[in-house]
């Protein structure tokens, strides 16, 4: 009998695991990395870890998650404050909002990706801003002046 393999580099020993007879409606929060096979129809909230949507997964939900990697089927939006990954299997279907997001080919995707720069988080600087101002009025009255 042959071993399963890991899926994506994540054991099962690495985190939860919700088997594929599993469902779940409502709000599924925690603390550790997740590896859903199952159906799970709300909202999927782990904001400092990992979630993996195994092939027979089959996912009706808002996601939020470190990072998320699907194999199987999402009906909803996922934002990742690290990376996502669709792999070949996936069909996934709603808004992205990620800063890396890797597709691979044969992936099914129907939505938009927002692609978040880690540096605009923080507040952008005004003195470049006054100055660039600054330097457009300086220009704009010397050709009144002539």
């Amino acid at each position: 009998m042959e071993t399963p393999k890991p899926i994506l580099g994540m054991n099962q020993s690495e985190g939860a695991h919700i088997g594929q007879s599993v469902l779940i409606k409502g709000e599924l929060s925690g603390s550790e990395n997740l590896f859903v096979d199952g159906n799970v129809e709300g909202r999927i909230e782990l904001p400092a870890n990992k979630l993996v949507i195994g092939p027979n997964g089959r996912i009706k939900a808002h996601i939020q998650a470190r990072e998320v990697v699907v194999n199987g089927k999402v009906d909803g939006n996922i934002t990742a404050s690290e990376r996502v990954e669709l792999k070949k299997t996936a069909s996934l279907s709603g808004d992205i909002v990620t800063s890396r997001i890797i597709v691979e080919e044969g992936a099914f995707f129907k939505g938009t990706i927002d692609i978040q720069r880690e540096s605009a988080s923080r507040a952008p600087d005004v003195k470049p801003a006054a100055a660039s101002v600054s330097t457009a009025q300086s220009a704009q009255g010397s050709l009144i002046r002539k």
